[in-house]
């Protein structure tokens, strides 16, 4: 899987581990190994731009994904992956200086808040909202389960 991270945000970031995270949670939504997604890490100011530009909201947010291939996480359970559909998943900005807020208030910390944002920002890209409740609960607990099985021990690829 071809995870691309280009961090524009002046903030010092773990690209790798955000590599590692998202090849974590594509493999485990059996997205076709040669599927591709762009990461860029973005300034307030940039991201306060993206979001008027494309939802016509103020100020910067968290976390804005743009699909490409409409890609959908895989059910082919022979573990064959001739079957997938290969493609480019799509982009996704963070903004680490909202996400250190965020994860903050949370009480998380800032990794733990880019780690979510980064799960959040994958399932928008698979289709997945949060608009109606019954979609909010459903990206929810998938959201919440990748990051319960990427935080497990043993289960971090690249675990150092």
């Amino acid at each position: 899987m071809n995870v691309e991270v280009n961090n524009e945000s002046g903030v010092e970031i773990d690209a790798n581990g955000l590599m590692r995270l998202s090849r974590f949670v594509m493999s485990s939504l059996r997205l076709h190994p040669e599927c591709e997604l762009s990461i860029k890490l973005v300034d307030e100011d940039t991201m306060a731009r993206y979001h008027v530009e494309f939802l016509d909201l103020p100020g910067p947010t968290d976390v804005m994904s743009w699909p490409m291939d409409e890609l959908r996480p895989g059910s082919n359970d022979s573990g064959d992956d001739a079957d997938l559909p290969l493609g480019h998943l799509g982009d996704i900005a963070l903004c680490p200086t909202v996400a250190a807020a965020q994860g903050a208030k949370a009480g998380h910390g800032t990794w733990a808040e880019l780690e979510l944002l980064t799960v959040h920002g994958i399932l928008h890209l698979l289709g997945y909202d949060h608009a109606e409740p019954a979609e909010k609960a459903e990206m929810w607990d998938v959201q919440g389960r990748l990051l319960e099985a990427w935080r497990a021990p043993g289960n971090r690829l690249g675990q150092e």
